[in-house]
């Protein structure tokens, strides 16, 4: 989350500029060919809030002044996931402006009722997205058929299929995938195992979950990578950034000419509340995400190895095609998630 001027000026970045924040991932992402997004919020410079709040001082809806929207080509994101609980914060008007900002910079954006999907074009291959979360105006991630039949028309047109779902509970109490729908706050947000297995036996090549505000876990399953949360990653107050919530994983991975996982790479960040992004030397979140996949899926234990570096393998698929595509992904608690 780049900054919000709503419900107050106060928490947008010093010198009203967001390029500070996330400068520091900047170079990591310059050797992906795809890097990918969850933009959780709206760019817009006047309007009023749409989404429901109790107290407007204290209603976590957010609202991005327009000139910070370039700062994401300057990264380098060219996919863009707005599936999201916050996309919808303004409205019609927010939503307008902000996917004409995206339009105008030629970043594929997918996850709405009447945009479920977009495709980018790189190196002469299609690379297409869908997006997926429980909240209005977007594609549910509950109905699975109709999830499934999505990513099935998707890959008869793609080179490799992208999706990403924003599902399962809030904050560090739910940094373990259970396998099971997950409530929060009355809101089903999802079985993400049982979805993200789905749509990669429909087709996906790549699954990128993002929502519950911390790092999860990663799997392969059927030689395809999933990532369950990508935690924070440029978020800019007026949210949780302590303990778990201040890691920040960016996960870049190699795939072959088919899709299929061959490698990846935990680059370690870390938030610090009001100043961004920075490289976090412990490795943190690597040693998060190595644990919460040994304790998530035991039965992988043998298989995928995660080097306290940051690198990981399946044991068996150690040789490298050098014809794959590169990945970078981030999660924007925009929220904004970015990534």
């Amino acid at each position: 989350m780049l900054g919000t001027h709503f419900p107050s000026p106060k928490y947008l970045p010093p010198n009203d500029d967001p390029w500070p924040l996330m400068q520091e991932v900047q170079p990591v992402f310059a050797s992906a060919d795809v890097v990918f997004g969850n933009l959780e919020g709206a760019f817009l410079d006047e309007g009023e809030v749409f989404k429901r709040c109790r107290d407007t001082t204290k209603c976590y809806a957010f609202k991005t002044p327009t000139h910070y929207a370039p700062v994401l080509k300057k990264m380098g994101f060219n996919l863009i996931n707005l599936a999201n609980n916050h996309i919808r914060d303004f409205g019609s008007p927010g939503m307008k402006t902000t996917r004409h900002l995206l339009d105008s910079m030629n970043i594929p954006y997918a996850g709405l009722l009447d945009k479920p999907i977009d495709i980018l074009e790189i190196h002469g291959m299609k690379v297409g997205l869908c997006g997926f979360s429980p909240n209005t105006g977007t594609i549910k991630i509950n109905d699975i058929s109709n999830a499934t039949r999505i990513v099935q028309d998707l890959k008869r047109n793609c080179d490799y299929v992208v999706v990403s779902f924003h599902g399962g509970a809030e904050g560090a109490k739910h940094q373990h995938v259970t396998r099971q729908e997950e409530l929060f706050y009355g809101e089903n947000r999802g079985n993400v195992h049982a979805f993200s297995h789905a749509v990669i036996d429909a087709g996906a090549d790549v699954v990128f979950g993002h929502g519950p505000h911390v790092t999860r876990s990663i799997e392969i399953y059927k030689g395809r990578f999933i990532a369950y949360s990508l935690g924070n990653f440029c978020t800019y107050s007026r949210f949780n950034l302590t303990g778990a919530n201040a890691l920040t994983p960016v996960i870049q991975i190699w795939t072959d000419e088919t899709g299929k996982f061959e490698k990846g790479q935990i680059h370690a960040f870390r938030q610090i509340k009001g100043a961004g992004t920075f490289p976090d030397p412990s490795g943190h979140v690597i040693h998060k995400i190595k644990d919460l996949t040994r304790i998530d899926f035991p039965e992988l234990t043998r298989q995928l190895i995660i080097e306290d570096d940051g690198s990981f393998y399946m044991v068996q698929d150690r040789k490298l095609n050098s014809k794959g595509m590169v990945w970078e992904v981030n999660s924007f608690p925009l929220n904004m998630k970015l990534r």
